[in-house]
């Protein structure tokens, strides 16, 4: 599976379980961040889902810019990825300012 499919699958994904949570769950055609989650007109965060190859010191510049508007910043990373993940954004300042979760494929064979 390639890295850019595993990718709009896990958006997709996403999708469909924070439409649970919030009201509106809106795709953003720039794609950076991937959507954004609102309650009632109001941003409440915007969640980005990044791949092993994507994710650097200078995405976390990205990243930070995201942060500017107050509004909380989710990253979903692959699940080895995420101690490397948390190394650059403490290094960046932006540890206390963004939320990262995982994702991974698992298939349990009978």
């Amino acid at each position: 599976m390639s890295e850019k499919l595993l990718r709009e699958l896990t958006v997709e994904i996403l999708k469909k379980r924070f439409s649970k949570e919030y009201k509106d769950v809106k795709t953003n055609p720039d794609g950076n961040p991937d959507f954004l989650l609102s309650n009632h007109g109001l941003v409440v965060a915007a969640v980005q889902v990044e791949s092993a190859n994507t994710i650097s010191d200078q995405k976390a510049d990205k990243w930070k810019e995201l942060t500017q508007d107050g509004s909380k910043l989710i990253i979903m990373v692959p699940k080895d990825e995420k101690m490397r993940t948390m190394e650059i954004l403490w290094n960046k300042g932006l540890a206390d300012k963004v939320s990262v979760g995982t994702y991974e494929i698992v298939i349990k064979l009978p």
